[in-house]
């Protein structure tokens, strides 16, 4: 995959939250947390490490490219043709975390991925404002 031949397209999407950066990573790598928010999975923030997401709708395998824990997320994410990347940028803030979510490798004919992911993404991250809101920290 090159993503970066200029006809690539990226989802972006970025939440501040009220919460410390240690508290958005365990929700961001912890497969009983993934789970409340994302899909059900055998994640482990280690490179290298392959893993399946498993929601309703189908499975995406990805294997984890980076990790430096609490600031930086990179895996794969690979489902119905779509081969592409996600990163997780975390950013302490004085009222909690900059998170940015990046899912780049949209070729110009997967349309419906592209603006499928915009959706989903939004719905997860939604998911994740009210799981952090909610959970009990550590």
């Amino acid at each position: 995959m090159n993503d970066t031949a200029p006809d690539i397209r990226t989802v972006v999407i970025e939440r501040d939250l009220a919460h410390p950066p240690e508290r958005v990573w365990r929700a961001l790598t912890q497969p009983a947390l993934m789970a409340e928010w994302l899909m059900k999975s055998d994640f482990a923030p280690e490179v290298g490490h392959g893993f399946t997401f498993e929601g309703d709708w189908g499975a995406v395998d990805g294997r984890v490219l980076e990790v430096e824990t609490g600031r930086r997320l990179r895996y794969t994410w690979e489902a119905m043709g779509l081969e592409s990347v996600v990163t997780w940028t975390l950013t302490e803030t004085e009222g909690g975390t900059r998170l940015r979510m990046e899912q780049t490798g949209f070729r110009p004919d997967q349309t419906q991925a592209f603006h499928g992911a915009r959706y989903g993404w939004t719905n997860f991250l939604d998911q994740l404002q009210t799981l952090l809101d909610t959970e009990t920290p550590e």
